[in-house]
């Protein structure tokens, strides 16, 4: 998932991930507790030099972070220490293989094209060009296959992304989908299950072993639609962000 959406400025600090990429995308700016480690004065110091990384870039302090037994002293200290708790987030995942390749009229490129760029950017993104343009290298910074289907008017209805990342030697190969978005003028129209099946066909075609996604846990109508899919929840997590401290001011 990390190299599925990569940030070109990072650290790996004691068993702690640094991302940074601007401010663009909470998962590309934030801290990923790879190890999380106990509680203790070790992990106490990771946060301090936490804090400063970030503060050096001129950005929050977030931290992507399971809601897990493993991650449970981490989340303890991020509560004691005031951090909100907010974006909850699902993994769901499938096996790879399935039925049998289908034309769907999806068109799929290596590249994200500018038509693909702006739909997803006007669904998805927050920010001007310029942040569209980190979000682009970002796309872009691991091996993808993108989709987008028209309307009947030949105009861009929707998009998606199948992340290829480069796995461990002998180990089994994944896809991960993101950037799945639907115009919304052109929603409830079948759009975005021809965008996932056209995906998932493209994975079968070079034998992944399986997928991942993730959706939001306020987002009940996407959840259903890959639960359709045979995709299930294998996991959760969810961002931490330290809470601006109040200057006090006036006399």
């Amino acid at each position: 998932m990390d190299t599925a959406w990569p940030a070109a400025d990072r650290e790996d600090s004691g068993g702690w991930v640094l991302r940074s990429a601007s401010g663009v995308t909470q998962r590309a700016n934030s801290v990923w507790p790879r190890e999380p480690g106990a509680d203790g004065p070790a992990q106490l110091a990771a946060l301090r030099h936490a804090r400063l990384w970030y503060r050096s870039r001129r950005l929050p302090l977030i931290f992507q972070v399971f809601d897990d037994h493993r991650s449970a002293p981490l989340n303890a200290v991020l509560d004691a220490e005031g951090f909100t708790r907010q974006s909850e987030t699902l993994i769901m995942a499938r096996d790879g293989g399935g039925s049998a390749p289908l034309d769907l009229g999806v068109e799929i490129s290596a590249e994200p094209s500018p038509e693909w760029l702006r739909l997803w950017w006007s669904v998805d993104g927050r920010g001007d060009d310029a942040a569209l343009a980190v979000a682009r290298g970002i796309l872009t910074g691991c091996p993808s296959l993108y989709a987008l289907v028209r309307d009947d008017d030949g105009v861009a209805a929707a998009v998606g992304r199948l992340a290829l990342p480069v796995s461990e030697p002998g180990g089994p190969r994944w896809g991960g989908l993101y950037c799945m978005a639907t115009r919304p003028d052109a929603r409830r129209r079948g759009h975005a299950s021809a965008v996932l099946q056209a995906l998932l066909d493209e994975g079968t075609r070079r034998g992944l072993a399986g997928y991942w996604l993730l959706v939001t846990a306020a987002n009940t109508g996407a959840q259903e639609l890959y639960a359709r899919a045979g995709f299930k929840e294998s996991g959760r997590y969810l961002y931490r962000q330290e809470r601006p401290k109040r200057h006090l001011t006036g006399c």
